[in-house]
């Protein structure tokens, strides 16, 4: 008995069509999560980061100090009870305003970060895909962004920003970090296009933007994904390296790069002005990176860190979630004999 493929898909029904492609997702989905929790150095990472969100947004509330506020009878003095990091020259409370400067690092930070990765990504598939002059003007674009030295046209700009909300560094940082990305995004596109799925969706009349969103992007996420895990690392050292030379966040606004730069001029003598920042700043950009690694190790079998041995357990696991598949594979081969 042969049946052609509209007759298999009025007999399987949409609905089931459905509902095997949600089994799919959430079958692939498990397992990414099994694979990243597996990779202690990833869960270690995200640990971390939640606890700095914790501390970052939750600590200044348990603390009694504002980072506004000011002991005049407590100046420059080390670590106590009360003062936790020490006070600056200012009598300021230092983890008041080590956290207020790590809120920044981290909304600029993961934010700018997913900006410039989705922005390059978009771009660069689009100009890969579709060619043409739409390559031409994409590519001429990226070019022109690439020779920019995007240091000193961040210089330049800030000052036009100055009094304004500091959200502004957000689009200022992610509009000079997408290039290198795009222009690997678009090498990448040029290469999946001659695929067998992206002809097969061309022969069906799928829009090409659809084509990029559901085929070609999918395909690039393990790429995709350690780009932002990067971006959101340099993104995170771009906002303190400005603050840090008075072009980025500026005051009364605290920043992890003005408590450095503040820092410096007593290190002999005060330490901990310039020992708690920047170890805030070392360890969540150590966190951010691990959470990478084991990302591109849960998306990427292939992957080096993901090739390691699995349990007897784990492989039965593993087995479990595929029967739903095996069940749809069997129930077609039954119409078709």
């Amino acid at each position: 008995m042969t049946l052609n493929a509209n007759a298999l898909v009025d007999e399987v029904g949409p609905e089931s069509q459905i509902e095997a492609q949600n089994q799919v997702s959430t079958g692939r989905g498990k397992l990414v999560v099994r694979r990243f929790l597996r990779n202690k150095g990833a869960t270690i990472g995200l640990v971390i980061v939640v606890l700095m969100f914790l501390a970052a947004f939750v600590g200044p509330h348990l603390d009694q100090w504002q980072y506004t506020d000011i002991d005049f009878e407590n100046f420059q003095t080390a670590p106590s009870g009360t003062h936790w990091f020490g006070t600056t020259q200012t009598g300021q409370d230092l983890f008041a305003l080590t956290m207020r400067g790590l809120q920044k690092s981290l909304i600029i930070g993961l934010v700018a970060g997913v900006l410039t990765t989705s922005f390059a990504a978009i771009v660069g598939a689009f100009a890969g895909y579709y060619g043409g002059w739409t390559d031409r003007i994409l590519s001429w674009g990226i070019d022109l962004f690439l020779v920019m030295p995007s240091f000193l046209m961040l210089s330049i700009l800030s000052p036009w920003f100055k009094g304004k909300t500091w959200l502004i560094l957000i689009p200022l940082l992610a509009g000079f970090a997408w290039m290198v990305t795009a222009r690997i995004v678009r090498a990448q596109a040029m290469s999946l296009k001659s695929r067998e799925f992206v002809s097969a969706a061309r022969f069906m009349d799928v829009p090409g933007w659809r084509i990029i969103m559901r085929h070609i992007l999918p395909n690039i996420a393990s790429l995709l994904i350690i780009d932002a895990t990067l971006n959101v690392a340099a993104t995170i050292l771009g906002e303190v390296g400005l603050s840090f030379f008075g072009f980025g966040i500026q005051a009364p606004d605290v920043s992890l790069g003005t408590l450095i730069n503040n820092a410096q001029q007593d290190l002999s003598s005060y330490q901990w002005l310039l020992v708690f920042p920047m170890i805030c700043l070392i360890v969540l950009l150590l966190a951010v990176n691990m959470i990478g690694d084991g990302l591109r190790d849960a998306l990427d079998p292939n992957a080096q860190g993901a090739k390691k041995k699995i349990t007897k357990g784990a492989f039965e696991a593993m087995i479990k979630e595929s029967t739903g598949l095996v069940g749809q594979h069997q129930n077609v081969e039954a119409i078709e004999s």
